[in-house]
C-alpha cells in the first residue's frame, strides 16, 4: 500500500509540475507579447516621423529645382530673344548690301559698254591713221615694221649685244654660284677612298717551288684549276707571283681565294682543287651578300629584296676605269641625297636611284644589252618603286629625264666619276678626245685657233674679228655646242668659250 501511495503521489507531483510549468510559460509569453507590441508601435511612430521628414525635404528640394529651372528658362528665353533681334538686324543689313551691289553691278555694266564703244572708236581711228600713214609712206605696216627693226638693229647692235651679254653673265653667274655651293657641299661631305683594279689579279707566292706544284705533272693541276674557276693562270718569270686573268671579277676573286687556300694546305691535286674552288665560291658569295647589305645600310636604303642585295654586292668586285663600282655607287648615293635635300626633291628616291644606277654592271658580262637596260629589267623584276627606276635609267641619257631625281642622279654620277683621281684613262683616249673637240670647233668658218683645255671640259675658240661679229660669235658658240652634243661622247659637260678680239686701227700720216 505504501508503494502505491508513493507512486500516486509522484504522478500527481509530476502532473502538477507540468501544469505549473505551462502556466509559467504562458505568463512569460504574455509579458513578451506586450513588450513586442510596444516596440512595434514605437517603430511605426519613428517611421512615420522619418517619412514626414523625408517628404518635407523632397518638397523643399523640388521647389528649389523648379525655381532654378524656371530662372534658367527665363535666361534662355532672353538669349533667344536677343539672337532673334540680331538675326533680324543682320538680315536687314544684308538686304541693304544686296541692293547696293545690284546698283553697282548696273553701273559697272553701263561703264563696260561705254568702254567697249570707246575702244571700238579708238581702234577705228587707229586703223584710219595707219591707212593714211601707209598711203603717205608708200609702205605696208609689216614693211615699215621690218624697216624700222633693221634700222634699230644696225644702230644699236653693239648696245644690244653688250646688254644681252651682261644679263646672261649675271644670270649664269647667279645660278653657277648656287650650283657650286650645292656641289661643293656634297663633295666636301663625301670623301671616300678610291680603289683601283684591272682585269687581272696578282697572287704572291711564299716561294718559287710552289709554282711547280701549281702547274702539276704535265700541267694537270693548272688545267684543272682553270677548268674549275674559268680563269686564265699566267705563270711567267716574275719572281714570287702568279697572275690570274679574267673579264669576270667574281671568277678572279674565287680563283685568288682558292689558290691561296691551296698554297696554305699544300696538297695541290685535281680532286682537292675542285673541292677548294667550291669552298672559295661559297666564301665569296658570303662576302658578296655582306657587301650588298653593308652598302644599303650605309646609305640608308632599306626594304630591298635580299636577292637584289646579292646582285648589288657583286659590284664590290666590279671596276669602271679603275674605280670600284660599289664604292662609286655608295658615294653617289650620299651626294644625291645631299643635293636632293638642298633642292627639295625626294631624298629617298634620289638616294636609292644613285645606289642602284649601275646594278646592271653586276651581270653585263652574262646578259646582253647595256648596263642601264639590264639594270631596269633587274629592278622591275624585284618590284622596285617605278620612281627609283626612272631616277636611275637616265644617268647616261639613254632614257629621258622624267622626274627631278633623274637629273640629280646624273649630276651625282658626274661628280663622283669626274673629280680628279676618281677614274683612270689612257693617254691615247685622252689625246683623242681633245683632238675631236678641236676638230669640231675648227670645222666652222671664221675660226682662227681652238684649244681643248681642262681635260676636255672646256674648248676655247678664237675667231677672226674681221669675219665674225659679236652677235655672230654668240650664235657660233651655240652651234658648236650643239654639234659637240650630237657628234661626241664625253662625261659631264663641255664649256664652249668663243673669244673675239676687237681692234681699232688708224694711221697718222
Amino acid at each position: 500500500m505504501s508503494l502505491k501511495v508513493i507512486l500516486m503521489l509522484l504522478l500527481l507531483a509530476a502532473a502538477f509540475g507540468t501544469g505549473f510549468g505551462y502556466f509559467l510559460r504562458w505568463i512569460v509569453s504574455l509579458g513578451k507579447r506586450g513588450s513586442m507590441e510596444l516596440q512595434i508601435k514605437q517603430m511605426m511612430l519613428e517611421a512615420k516621423e522619418d517619412a514626414k521628414r523625408i517628404t518635407e525635404d523632397a518638397e523643399k528640394k523640388s521647389e528649389k529645382i523648379i525655381t532654378e529651372r524656371t530662372s534658367e528658362l527665363k535666361e534662355k528665353e532672353g538669349d533667344l530673344k536677343k539672337t532673334e533681334d540680331r538675326l533680324v538686324r543682320r538680315e536687314e543689313l544684308l538686304d541693304k548690301r544686296q541692293e547696293d551691289i545690284d546698283e553697282d553691278h548696273e553701273e559697272i555694266k553701263t561703264k563696260a559698254e561705254r568702254i567697249k564703244e570707246l575702244r571700238e572708236e579708238a581702234e577705228k581711228k587707229l586703223s584710219e591713221r595707219e591707212e593714211a600713214l601707209q598711203q603717205i609712206a608708200g609702205l605696208s605696216a609689216d614693211e615699215a615694221k621690218n624697216e624700222l627693226l633693221k634700222q634699230v638693229e644696225s644702230s644699236y647692235e653693239e648696245d644690244l649685244s653688250v646688254r644681252l651679254q651682261k644679263l646672261e653673265r649675271e644670270g649664269v653667274e647667279k645660278y653657277e654660284r648656287k650650283a657650286q655651293d650645292i656641289i661643293t657641299t656634297a663633295i666636301h661631305r663625301v670623301g671616300n677612298n678610291l680603289q683601283a683594279d684591272v682585269l687581272s689579279t696578282t697572287v704572291m707566292l711564299p716561294n718559287e717551288e710552289i709554282k711547280g706544284k701549281i702547274i702539276g705533272k704535265e700541267g694537270r693541276n693548272i688545267r684543272a684549276f682553270e677548268r674549275a674557276t674559268g680563269v686564265d693562270v699566267i705563270v711567267d718569270d716574275t719572281p714570287g707571283a702568279i697572275t690570274i686573268s679574267s673579264f669576270d671579277p667574281i671568277r678572279r676573286q674565287v680563283a685568288r681565294v682558292a689558290l691561296e687556300n691551296l698554297m696554305i694546305d699544300g696538297r695541290i691535286q685535281p680532286a682537292k682543287i675542285e673541292d677548294t674552288v667550291e669552298k672559295a665560291r661559297e666564301e665569296i658569295n658570303v662576302i658578296i651578300k655582306k657587301r650588298g647589305e653593308e652598302a644599303a645600310y650605309e646609305v640608308g636604303v632599306h626594304n630591298l629584296d635580299p636577292k637584289l642585295l646579292i646582285v648589288l654586292g657583286r659590284l664590290h668586285f666590279r671596276t669602271s676605269y679603275g674605280q670600284n663600282v660599289l664604292i662609286h655607287s655608295t658615294e653617289m648615293a650620299h651626294i644625291a641625297a645631299i643635293i636632293a635635300e638642298e633642292v627639295g626633291a625626294n631624298v629617298h628616291v634620289a638616294r636609292a636611284g644613285a645606289l642602284l644606277h649601275d646594278i646592271g654592271k653586276a651581270v653585263d658580262h652574262e646578259v646582253t644589252g647595256t648596263h642601264v637596260e639590264i639594270g631596269r629589267r633587274i629592278l622591275a623584276k624585284f618590284d622596285v618603286d617605278p620612281e627609283i627606276i626612272k631616277a636611275m635609267e637616265a644617268h647616261h641619257e639613254e632614257y629621258p629625264y622624267t622626274n627631278p631625281e633623274s637629273y640629280i642622279v646624273q649630276v651625282a654620277d658626274a661628280i663622283s666619276a669626274g673629280r680628279p683621281g676618281a677614274r683612270r684613262d689612257t693617254v691615247e683616249n685622252y689625246i683623242k678626245r681633245l683632238e675631236e673637240l678641236e676638230g669640231v670647233a675648227n670645222s666652222f668658218p671664221g675660226i682662227d685657233k681652238s684649244y681643248a683645255i681642262s681635260a676636255g671640259r672646256e674648248v676655247r675658240i678664237f675667231v677672226k674679228p674681221e669675219e665674225v661679229t659679236d652677235g655672230e660669235a654668240r650664235t657660233l658658240a651655240r652651234d658648236i655646242a650643239l654639234k659637240i652634243e650630237s657628234d661626241l661622247n664625253y662625261p659631264g659637260e663641255v664649256k664652249v668659250n668663243v673669244i673675239r678680239e676687237s681692234r681699232s686701227i688708224e694711221f697718222a700720216r
